[in-house]
């Protein structure tokens, strides 16, 4: 590998000289180094002004892979600007979890190291891509999920939902949640949906305090092309995608499906499902995780 764009955000933990630290090996690796204007920025009022190429985040040179400092935050702003190029996403995390993360700060160089030794795997993880009739959305792509949610208001939201063309339901509640396999240790979870193993071929769709006992989360093909046109009293609803949010008329439809790539996720060799469930979300110790 020869080159590697850096991502990262200003509410790093520790000192940043960790931080300036992981980019110095990775040039005595012999690898090109180019960081995102933002986190430059912040690493240089951190420190002296870094000698470094910069770019802007619309603006994504050709990379061999990205590499996501910071925590699973960081990790879907990265996903949001590489993957529509293919571009392989490492994650190191510096955050409070790291859920979607490869490894730590502590392990920085073994993690560099392992990947410029070609001691890994990629894994394609579905994304979503989702489209309102009345309003323009600005990055309509999720990698963990898009949910519609109650906008500064008690009033319950009615969700004619359709699944491949046909009625499914009329979700009434605060909300609901679609989810990839990805995101299903997210939001998904903290609803009460199933957690499902990233590279499953499924969505979920999670009602949010269904006013309804039959309404549970349900899991469909992830080439299922799923719409929603949400009632209410008020006059909005928030559509969060992986927590951006953009408020959309109440009447409007949504439609959710398969985005035409996927992100492309760095795995460690030794880094797998179970474990990952047992590390991260601390199953079996008595104690809860939450990414």
């Amino acid at each position: 590998m020869k080159r590697f764009v850096i991502f990262g955000n200003s509410y790093q933990r520790g000192d940043i000289t960790d931080v300036l630290e992981l980019i110095r090996h990775l040039e005595t690796r012999g690898v090109e180094v180019a960081v995102e204007r933002d986190f430059y920025d912040y690493l240089s009022a951190k420190q002296q002004a870094l000698d470094l190429p910069v770019f802007e985040a619309s603006e994504v040179p050709d990379a061999d892979m990205a590499l996501s400092l910071g925590g699973d935050g960081t990790f879907l702003t990265t996903v949001m600007w590489v993957s529509k190029q293919g571009m392989p996403i490492l994650g190191i995390n510096l955050g409070h979890l790291g859920y979607l993360t490869a490894g730590n700060l502590d392990r920085r160089g073994n993690v560099i190291d392992d990947v410029l030794a070609g001691n890994y795997r990629i894994e394609e993880r579905t994304m979503l891509q989702v489209s309102c009739d009345a309003t323009d959305i600005s990055h309509p792509w999720a990698l963990n999920e898009v949910a519609i949610l109650r906008h500064e208001t008690s009033s319950m939201l009615d969700m004619e939902t359709t699944l491949r063309g046909r009625e499914l339901t009329t979700y009434r509640g605060d909300g609901l949640i679609v989810s990839t396999p990805t995101g299903s240790t997210a939001y998904n979870m903290s609803v009460g949906g199933p957690i499902l193993e990233p590279t499953t071929s499924c969505l979920v769709l999670s009602p949010i305090s269904p006013h309804s006992l039959t309404m549970r989360p349900l899991v469909v093909r992830d080439d299922s092309e799923i719409e929603v046109r949400t009632h209410s009293r008020a006059t909005h609803y928030e559509l969060s995608i992986d927590g951006e949010v953009t408020l959309c008329p109440t009447g409007s439809t949504l439609t959710i499906k398969r985005a035409s790539y996927c992100a492309r996720v760095v795995q460690l060799l030794g880094n797998n499902f179970a474990s990952t469930l047992r590390q991260k979300l601390l199953w079996g110790t008595g104690q809860q995780g939450q990414q």
